[in-house]
């Protein structure tokens, strides 16, 4: 492989430079391409005969991937895969890989300020100001952080992160996420029916899945506290939009801050962008000058792992494993440790 040119392919990027994957992956011997694919047609035009890809936001179905000739590792920008069809590519021998923790500090930080945001009304009393009105009444009520109570949707790297962080605002914390038991002593594991009702703040910090798409719908939002606030670094669709919207404007909930919405961009004339209760950011969280180094630099290096025959760090469909040894696709055999 490495005594071969190599093709690998980014299918979308809206990054300013990929010079640092260029860069790394020509020790390799691999032509970097760079493609701005929409559509199946366009994934597969650029990418058929590619060794690896890396992937940002347009999906890769499962069409896209039976045609994929040559492709042995599909990277995708950041920890979601949620755009990928992993089983698919599991059946066809493809190792799906992503970046789990790159990231984990930023996001954190950025669900904490949203919080705080929510908490003392800050975009809000911004907003009024410029609109020459003066006055701390512009956004009563507003409530004592400490002693309130933070619930964790998800208690993952960055759950955790936020878990650990809002601690020193003096927030009680309480966490649902079924698949973690052991937790720090300082935060609480509760069922989802208790997170809604006790929450003054709730964190959704959970991946995309089938488990999780619009886990917050109207019964939900019903559940939670009229002073509550719903913060949303993950992902849009665990959230139901319209409902969402219903809820903020019919006071269901006190509020809401937005990093990632269910289309992005959105469409301009959406109702939730309307609402004074409700704060945005364009899924930024993630950002940091350190954070997209660290990130093009893995993703780089994941995919230099398996066309060099080894295995990634980070891999969403470890079960593919077997079907690619006896494709035998790697070499180095003590590799194969998850």
């Amino acid at each position: 492989m490495l005594n071969k040119k190599i093709k690998v392919v980014i299918t979308d990027c809206n990054h300013p430079s990929i010079e640092i994957e260029r860069k790394m992956l020509s020790e390799i011997n691999a032509e970097l391409i760079l493609s701005n694919c929409n559509t199946e047609e366009d994934i597969i035009k650029v990418a058929k005969d590619a060794d690896g890809i890396i992937n940002q936001r347009v999906p890769i179905t499962r069409r896209v991937i039976t045609l994929l000739n040559k492709c042995k590792v599909i990277v995708r920008y950041g920890v979601g895969v949620d755009n990928i069809d992993v089983k698919a590519a599991t059946e066809c021998g493809i190792i799906v890989s992503n970046v789990p923790d790159y990231c984990v500090d930023e996001v954190s930080t950025h669900a904490i300020a949203l919080i705080l945001n929510c908490a003392r009304g800050i975009s809000l009393l911004d907003r009024k100001i410029r609109e020459e009105e003066w006055g701390f009444t512009l956004a009563k009520p507003l409530f004592r952080t400490q002693g309130k109570t933070l619930g964790i949707y998800g208690l993952g790297r960055i759950g955790s992160a936020v878990a650990k962080k809002s601690m020193g605002f003096g927030l009680k914390i309480i966490a649902y996420d079924p698949y973690v038991s052991k937790v720090n002593n300082r935060i609480k594991m509760v069922d989802f029916p208790q997170l809604l009702s006790e929450s003054d703040f709730i964190s959704i910090n959970a991946s995309l899945t089938d488990e999780t798409w619009h886990a917050f719908k109207e019964n939900e939002l019903k559940a939670m506290k009229k002073t509550a606030y719903l913060i949303n670094t993950a992902r849009g669709s665990i959230v139901d939009e319209r409902v969402l919207y219903k809820a903020l404007r019919e006071g269901w909930i006190a509020g809401a801050a937005v990093d990632v919405m269910e289309k992005e961009p959105p469409d301009w004339d959406n109702p939730l962008l309307k609402l004074d209760n409700v704060v945005f950011t364009p899924h930024s969280a993630f950002y940091s000058e350190e954070s997209y180094i660290e990130l093009k630099t893995k993703v780089a290096e994941a995919v230099i792992s398996v066309l060099s025959g080894r295995l990634p760090k980070s891999i969403m469909n470890p079960e593919v494993i077997k079907k690619i040894i006896e494709k035998g696709y790697f070499y180095n055999r003590n590799d194969f440790i998850i």
